[in-house]
């Protein structure tokens, strides 16, 4: 059921995510678009209320619930730079808007954006890292954490990777020919 929720989430994001930039440009009608945009948060919301409730009626924590924290928690920390991507895009495209920023490609600028990029990942991994814990306490000691742990360790090398490649950008930087 966990499983099923996080694809119906995932499907949900970007059915809410194409109808919110459908009503803010091709309808015109900026403020639906926008209510639509801010329904998203909804969807982790109950991704979250429906673990939660399958851990207490006594489900076993297995790769599944960590998966549900790992999703909400990436959720948090890219969605909105999700969002903002598409709207440049389909702004430029659809409605007359500038077009949409390039990355820096040399220098400070790119290892800035790096830091940057590798920051909202961090959070990501922060976030899941934050619920697998209180997945963790939650389930106590009645149950095996065993597969919840095994997701720690993954953000955890999910964060120590960004963190060299961003730090790659900072001690290497690639210069203009």
């Amino acid at each position: 059921m966990v499983v099923g929720l996080i694809v119906a989430c995932e499907v949900a994001f970007w059915v809410l995510l194409a109808a919110g930039l459908a009503f803010r440009y091709a309808l015109r009608m900026p403020r639906t678009g926008l209510a639509l945009l801010l329904c998203e948060p909804l969807l982790e919301v109950v991704l979250f209320a429906v673990t939660a409730i399958d851990l207490r009626n006594g489900a076993e924590p297995d790769w599944r619930h960590g998966l549900a924290a790992v999703y909400i928690g990436f959720t948090v920390g890219l969605g909105h730079s999700t969002v903002k991507w598409a709207d440049a895009r389909v702004a430029h495209r659809f409605a007359g808007g500038p077009p949409p920023d390039r990355p820096p490609r040399y220098g400070r600028a790119r290892a800035v954006h790096e830091w940057k990029v590798a920051g909202r990942w961090i959070l990501a991994s922060l976030v899941a890292l934050a619920l697998l814990q209180a997945a963790v306490w939650y389930v106590g000691g009645h149950g095996e954490t065993g597969s919840l742990r095994a997701w720690q360790s993954r953000m955890l090398l999910l964060i120590v990777v960004n963190l060299v490649i961003a730090a790659s950008y900072t001690l290497f930087p690639k210069r203009e020919r």
